[in-house]
């Protein structure tokens, strides 16, 4: 004669504790767990709390389709896969149920935790900062935070000493400079750089020999033993 299953959903706290909860019920052997018979049972468990119109969250779902394919998989010839999944899941239920022992032991201990606590003593702290920084670190930290008041003020006229300050060479006046010291006849790269004064007319002159190459107004000659780059008057220019 079959009885009908019924528990509280209430009491389930996943599909583990259900499943524990059929175990033990029913007397089964954990560690040899017959799937097909606890199967059976999972889905009456199922099936009532669908009758209930309870939510059946999807890790019940899950699980009833994890025992369905252990199922299947027993069924076959020679399947080692159905004995390792069926001790995978003894092992999570092994587990879950010293969990769910400690658990109980702990809730029966929850009065005597809360009778015994103990005021906490009063700590005097050192306020002292004991960490040692590099000056530069705390040059960095000071103008930053010197800065930030100072952000909506107008820069000062001295950041823009050095910009101002800087000749900027054009590159026309190197053109004909170059110019003119190639109609003395052929120059050496290096000798048109040897008089610059600034970065910034050793780069208009680099600048103006690029520009006569494109125009073809001078002709660019390397030897392959040597590395200094000639130039001279193109031809078309004379």
């Amino acid at each position: 004669m079959e009885t009908s299953l019924s528990y509280k959903l209430d009491c389930f706290e996943g599909p583990l504790d259900l499943l524990l909860t059929l175990i033990s019920r029913n007397k089964l052997n954990i560690y040899d767990i017959p799937i097909a018979e606890l199967l059976e049972q999972y889905m009456q468990q199922i099936d009532a709390m669908r009758e209930a119109d309870m939510d059946i969250a999807s890790e019940f779902l899950e699980m009833a389709s994890r025992l369905l394919y252990m199922k299947t998989v027993s069924l076959l010839p020679r399947s080692d896969e159905a004995e390792v999944l069926k001790q995978e899941l003894t092992g999570e239920l092994i587990e879950y149920k010293i969990c769910r022992e400690m658990a109980e032991k702990l809730s029966h201990m929850v009065d005597g935790f809360a009778t015994h606590v103990r005021t906490p003593s009063p700590i005097d702290f050192d306020n002292t900062y004991e960490i040692v920084h590099d000056s530069d670190v705390l040059y960095s930290a000071y103008m930053s935070a010197a800065g930030r008041g100072m952000r909506k003020m107008p820069p000062p006229v001295t950041a823009f000493t050095r910009i101002v300050a800087k000749k900027i060479v054009a590159v026309s006046t190197k053109i004909v400079f170059v110019m003119r010291r190639l109609v003395r006849g052929k120059q050496t790269m290096s000798s048109l750089f040897a008089g610059a004064k600034s970065r910034s007319e050793l780069v208009a002159t680099f600048l103006a020999v690029l520009e006569l190459c494109k125009a073809n107004r001078i002709a660019v000659n390397t030897d392959k033993g040597d590395a200094e780059i000639t130039l001279r008057r193109a031809k078309n220019d004379e």
